[in-house]
C-alpha cells in the first residue's frame, strides 16, 4: 500500500473548508461595517489663540530700511543679504560638519522613526512558526516518546474603533513636525552664531589695523618729544607721557588680539574643525549693513521655527487625550490562525494534519483604581501647559522682534552721531597737534587730543561691529527665512 497521498486530499489540505471561508466572509463583512462606523474619540486640534498685533510697534519706516524697498520675504540663505564670499563659504562648511547639526539630525530622524512605528498599529500582524517536539510519559513499557511537528501561521489585527491608533498616528506626525521645527532651529541658531562670530572678527582685525597705525603714530610722536626736550623746548614729563600712551596702547592691542584668537576658535569649532588647524581667509572688512525685511507680526507663525515647534507640540498634546479617553472602551481584536500538526513528517501536510482558528477578542478593563481617569486628567494637563508655553513662546519670539528693531534703529542713528565725533576728533587732533609744535599748548593736551581721537575711531567701528550684529539677530528674531511644510 502506497504511502502517498491521493490527489483530492493534496487539494483539500491546500484550501480550507467550506465553512471557513463562509466563517472569513462574514468576519470581512464585520470589519467593512466597523472601519466605516469607526471615530476617533478626543477632542479634534485647533491652534490656540494668541494675539499677535497688526504690525510691529517699532517697524523701521524708512529710517534705517530704505523707505521705497518692496516688501520681500527674508530668503532661505539670508547670509548672502551681506554680500561675502567668505562668510557663504563658511555657512556652507558649517552644514557639513558642525556636530550640533548633525545631533539635531539624528533626533529629527528618530523622530520620524516613531512615527512610522505609530502607523504600523493601523496594520494587521503577520506571523509563521514551525516546530519540532519530542516527548514521553510514565514508565517506558507504558510506550515510547513521541514526535510532533508543528507549521502555522498567525494573523492579528486590533481594529481602530475608538480611534487610539489614529490618535497615536497623529501625536507621532506632530511629533515629527516638531523635530523638523527643532531642526530648523538648530540651524537657524548656529548660522546666527557662525554670521555673529565672523563680523566680530572682522570688526577685531579694523580694530587691530586702527591700533597699529595708532601705535606708528605714537611712536613719532615720541621721538618728537625727545627730540623737543634735547632741545629744551620739552620736559622730561612730556617724554613720560608719550612713552605710557604707547604702552597702553600696546597693551590694548595685545588683550585684542587673543580676543580675536578664540573667536576663530569658537568658528573653528562652528564649523567642527580642530581649532589649532584652522585659518580664516582673508581679510575682507566689514560689510553693509543690509535692509532686513520685517513684514508682519502674524508671519512668526510660520517663519519662526520655534514658535512652529511649540504649536505642534500642542497638537501632540492634544492627539494624547485622545488616546487617554479611548482606554475607556473595549478593544476588539481580530485573529486568525492556521496550519498543520502531525506525528510524523511524512504526513505533516496531509488534510487530517490540519487545524484553524478563527474569531474576534474583545477586552475591557472594568475596574483600574482610577488608572484610566488619571491618565485623562495627566494628558488634558499635558496639552494646558503645552499651550501655555506656545503662547509664551509667540510673546517671547513678538519681544525679541521689537527688541531688535529698536536696537538697529537706535545704532544706526548711533552711527551717524559716532561719525560726528569722529571727524570733531580728528580736527581737534590736527589743531592740538600744531599748537603743540608751535609751543602753544604743553604735551598733555595732545595726550588727551590722540586719546579721544583713538576712542572715537574704536567707538565707531564698535558700533559697526553691533549693527550687523544687531541684523543678524533681527534676521534669526524674524525666522531666518524658516517656513513649516
Amino acid at each position: 500500500m502506497s504511502d502517498r497521498a491521493p490527489p483530492h486530499a493534496l487539494a483539500d489540505a491546500a484550501s480550507p473548508p467550506a465553512s471557513a471561508r463562509r466563517a472569513v466572509r462574514g468576519l470581512l463583512a464585520v470589519i467593512a461595517v466597523l472601519a466605516v462606523s469607526a471615530c476617533a474619540v478626543g477632542p479634534d486640534y485647533q491652534r490656540p489663540a494668541q494675539d499677535v498685533g497688526t504690525a510691529y510697534g517699532h517697524a523701521p519706516e524708512g529710517r534705517w530700511i530704505p523707505a521705497d524697498t518692496p516688501p520681500r520675504d527674508l530668503p532661505a540663505d539670508w547670509w548672502t543679504l551681506y554680500g561675502d564670499g567668505v562668510l557663504n563659504d563658511l555657512m556652507a562648511r558649517m552644514s557639513q560638519g558642525n556636530l550640533d547639526l548633525a545631533r539635531a539630525e539624528a533626533q529629527y530622524r528618530e523622530a520620524r522613526a516613531a512615527l512610522d512605528s505609530a502607523r504600523a498599529g493601523l496594520f494587521p500582524t503577520v506571523g509563521a512558526s514551525g516546530s519540532m517536539t519530542r516527548s514521553g510519559q510514565g514508565a517506558p513499557q507504558a510506550g515510547g516518546p513521541s514526535d510532533t511537528y508543528n507549521l502555522s501561521a498567525t494573523a492579528s489585527w486590533e481594529v481602530d474603533l475608538w480611534g487610539r491608533v489614529r490618535r497615536g498616528v497623529e501625536a507621532a506626525r506632530a511629533g515629527e513636525q516638531a523635530g523638523a521645527a527643532d531642526l530648523g532651529a538648530m540651524r537657524l541658531s548656529l548660522r546666527s552664531a557662525l554670521a555673529q562670530a565672523y563680523f566680530g572678527v572682522r570688526a577685531s582685525q579694523l580694530q587691530d589695523a586702527l591700533l597699529a597705525r595708532t601705535l606708528d603714530e605714537y611712536a613719532r610722536a615720541l621721538e618728537m618729544t625727545r627730540n623737543r626736550m634735547a632741545a629744551g623746548v620739552a620736559s622730561s614729563a612730556d617724554v613720560a607721557a608719550a612713552s605710557a600712551q604707547l604702552d597702553q596702547t600696546r597693551a590694548q592691542r595685545i588683550r585684542l588680539g587673543w580676543q580675536r584668537a578664540q573667536q576663530i576658535h569658537a568658528i573653528a569649532v562652528l564649523l567642527g574643525e580642530v581649532p589649532a588647524g584652522f585659518r580664516l581667509a582673508g581679510d575682507a572688512g566689514l560689510p553693509a549693513v543690509p535692509g532686513v525685511p520685517v513684514g508682519v507680526p502674524s508671519a512668526l507663525l510660520l517663519r519662526r521655527p520655534d514658535v512652529a515647534g511649540a504649536e505642534r507640540r500642542v497638537a501632540q498634546a492634544n492627539a494624547r487625550i485622545g488616546v487617554a479617553q479611548a482606554a475607556w472602551f473595549p478593544d476588539l481584536t481580530l485573529s486568525a490562525q492556521g496550519g498543520y500538526r502531525a506525528a510524523e513528517f511524512a504526513s505533516w501536510i496531509m488534510t487530517p494534519a490540519r487545524f484553524w482558528t478563527l474569531g474576534p477578542t474583545l477586552a475591557l478593563s472594568l475596574f483600574d483604581g482610577g488608572a484610566r481617569a488619571a491618565a485623562v486628567a495627566s494628558a488634558r494637563a499635558a496639552y494646558d501647559a503645552q499651550a501655555a508655553a506656545y503662547r509664551k513662546t509667540v510673546l517671547d519670539a513678538l519681544r525679541e522682534v521689537e527688541d531688535a528693531l529698536v536696537q538697529s534703529q537706535a545704532l544706526a542713528e548711533e552711527q551717524a552721531a559716532r561719525d560726528r565725533a569722529l571727524a570733531a576728533a580728528r580736527e581737534t587732533l590736527r589743531q592740538v597737534t600744531n599748537q603743540y609744535r608751535a609751543g602753544l599748548v604743553d604735551y598733555l593736551s595732545v595726550v588727551q587730543a590722540q586719546a579721544s581721537a583713538l576712542s572715537a575711531e574704536q567707538a565707531s567701528l564698535d558700533v559697526r561691529a553691533e549693527r550687523l550684529t544687531a541684523s543678524t539677530q533681527l534676521i534669526a528674531a524674524l525666522g531666518g527665512g524658516y517656513a513649516l511644510n
